[in-house]
């Protein structure tokens, strides 16, 4: 009997302490801690980043317009060319023998219309004598005309054949730096359905541009004139300066991605900068000085309804404002319910954000969370201006929660396996 009683009594007690374990487990899981920040004020600034390709403002390829073999090239990479210089010379050869050949073709065509001319005179004067049929003057007038059409085509023949001449030898269209040069002596360059491409030649490398890619969502904050700063690998200490000169119309889409191309022009006067580099460029939109602002995870913070200083809790120190402001809350939800559903905070609070409007959470005396409602300005991503709202510099705000409260409670005993999910009521704006 006493083995029994003692048996009983161990139970009991085993059974009390674990679920005193469990409550006091429960309890502090219960518990939220607040992560605190503080507003400020500072600098504010909206950018938008890219990357892009540095080339020159103007580069020119140079290419053949005949072929032949290459028998000189008087230039090489990183030379520098005048406009009119003679870069590189083809073997003419065939070209001048295809300038000889034209004029012997002239020189025969010539003398086939000499011969057709006085025919047509002769026949001419014995038409007016009538020793002549019309018909052989006809014949004699045609022949003439005949002869004169074969005469133009061997002049424009013998034209065509010294400009290929001429084209032998290549020359630099422009004043600039040879940066590429994709010959040799002795090559054959092959012009048939397009000019190859022999040389490129960069304008002036003092003078630069940065081609930069910009995403759809954020090519509507680009606009002409605003300034750049942007990096390069070969100088990551360093920071360069430009300028937008264009936004080009034209979209490109790559992997079902849309992307515009911003031309940024950018001074390179020490000459550091070279054609091919990528820069990670950023682009300033817009930019305040001395603002308040806090930080953008502030105003996305949603806090659990049962840490929202409710109207009970406040009813004996704003029992008149409390009655006003329901009535403001309960229109709201009425305003902003979807489909004549329940409100659904997450949906109103995007809503007014994207009308400039906000709320921050604020911890009173009794631990509880009071909203107050402030207008936005700027935002980079991290922080947000606060353009008008009862917050000051140095004031502390919640922006979030340090541990997270599980979304179950169990409210019988931990030996019973019935549990109860409570859901929750919406949370109040």
């Amino acid at each position: 009997m006493k083995k029994k009683v003692t048996f009983s009594i161990i139970g009991a007690v085993v059974v009390l302490g674990i679920s005193g374990y469990y409550y006091i487990s429960n309890g502090k899981n219960d518990e939220i801690q607040y992560r605190i920040e503080k507003v400020t004020r500072g600098d504010m600034q909206v950018v938008v980043t890219a990357t892009g390709t540095l080339s020159a403002v103007t580069t020119v390829q140079v290419g053949s317009q005949v072929s032949g073999t290459l028998a000189n090239i008087n230039v090489d990479f990183n030379d520098k060319v005048t406009k009119g210089q003679i870069v590189a010379q083809i073997d003419p050869t065939f070209l001048e023998a295809s300038v000889r050949d034209a004029e012997a073709s002239l020189q025969r065509a010539t003398a086939q219309f000499n011969e057709a001319k006085r025919n047509f005179e002769r026949a001419k004067t014995l038409l007016e004598k009538n020793l002549a049929s019309q018909a052989e003057y006809d014949a004699a007038l045609t022949q003439y005309e005949s002869n004169n059409a074969a005469r133009k085509q061997t002049e424009a023949q013998l034209e065509r054949a010294k400009i290929n001449l001429r084209y032998a030898t290549i020359k630099s269209p422009i004043d600039g730096v040879v940066i590429s040069r994709a010959v040799d002596v002795g090559q054959t360059v092959a012009a048939s359905l397009s000019a190859p491409t022999l040389f490129t030649i960069a304008n002036d490398l003092t003078k630069m541009q940065v081609q930069t890619s910009v995403d759809e969502a954020d090519i509507g904050k680009v606009k002409k004139d605003q300034t750049v700063t942007f990096t390069v690998d070969a100088y990551p200490e360093q920071t360069f300066h430009g300028t937008v000169r264009q936004v080009r119309l034209s979209p490109k889409v790559e992997q079902n991605v849309v992307n515009y191309t911003v031309i940024i022009d950018v001074p390179n006067d020490d000459m550091k900068l070279m054609p091919g580099m990528t820069a990670t460029v950023t682009i300033l939109v817009t930019k305040q000085e001395a603002v308040l602002k806090v930080p953008t995870l502030a105003l996305r913070f949603n806090p659990p309804e049962d840490q929202i200083e409710t109207q009970q809790d406040s009813s004996q120190r704003q029992s008149g404002d409390d009655s006003a402001r329901t009535e403001r809350r309960r229109g709201m939800r009425e305003r902003f319910a979807q489909g004549g559903g329940n409100f659904d905070p997450q949906v109103f609070q995007q809503r007014m954000a994207s009308r400039g409007i906000g709320r921050v959470w604020v911890m009173n005396d009794r631990k509880k969370l009071e909203p107050i409602m402030v207008r936005t300005g700027l935002s980079d991503g991290t922080f947000t201006e606060i353009v008008r709202g009862k917050v000051e510099e140095g004031q502390e705000i919640v922006v979030g929660t340090l541990n997270q409260r599980s979304m179950s409670t169990q409210t019988t005993s931990p030996f019973n396996s019935q549990q109860r999910n409570p859901g929750g009521m919406p949370r109040r704006f």
